[in-house]
C-alpha cells in the first residue's frame, strides 16, 4: 500500500508538518506522565482506526518499557485491572474527547471531574492537548492512507 501523499517528499506538506511535529514535541514536554501520554495516544488512534499511529505508539510505548499486557488491553481498559485510577480517568477523557460526534454533549462533567481528581491543571491541559493533537494527526494519516508496520521506535524523536 502506498500513501496518497509522501509527507517527506512534498515541500508544502513538509512545511506544515514541521509545525505539527513541533507541537507534538511541546505536548510531550508537558508534565503528563509519559506512559499516560502513550496510552492516550494509542486509545485515540484505536478509536479512529489510524493504523500508522497505532503502530507508532505501540512501538514507542514498548521501547519506553510499557508491558505487552497493558498495551494489548488498552482497547478494553474498562475491564482490565492493569491500569491505575489516574490512567483510567485519562482514558475515559480521551474516549469522550474523541467520540464527540457520538455523544453530543462532548466530555461529560463526571468524566472531567474524575480526571481533575487525578491531574492538576497543567496536566489536564496536557491531556486535552494530547487528545486534540492525536485526533488531528489521526485524520491526516487516515485521509492520506499512511501505511503501518514499518515504523521504528523513536523514529520521529
Amino acid at each position: 500500500m502506498d500513501a496518497r501523499l509522501n509527507y517527506f517528499a512534498d515541500p508544502a506538506t513538509g512545511k506544515v508538518l514541521k509545525h505539527f511535529m513541533t507541537t507534538g514535541n511541546a505536548i510531550k514536554a508537558l508534565p503528563l506522565p509519559a506512559a499516560t501520554q502513550e496510552l492516550v495516544a494509542l486509545r485515540v488512534s484505536q478509536i479512529n482506526g489510524c493504523a500508522f499511529c497505532i503502530d507508532m505508539h505501540t512501538k514507542d510505548a514498548a521501547a519506553a518499557g510499557e508491558t505487552s499486557v497493558r498495551l494489548n488491553l488498552v482497547a478494553a481498559w474498562r475491564e482490565a485491572t492493569v491500569f491505575t485510577d489516574a490512567e483510567r480517568a485519562a482514558l475515559a477523557l480521551a474516549e469522550e474527547g474523541t467520540r464527540v460526534a457520538d455523544a453530543a454533549t462532548g466530555v461529560s462533567d463526571e468524566v472531567w471531574a474524575n480526571a481533575a481528581k487525578h491531574y492538576d491543571e497543567e496536566q489536564l491541559t496536557a491531556l486535552v492537548m494530547m487528545v486534540s493533537f492525536m485526533n488531528a494527526v489521526n485524520r491526516l494519516n487516515i485521509i492520506t492512507q499512511q501505511p503501518a508496520g514499518s515504523y521504528v521506535a523513536g523514529q520521529f524523536h
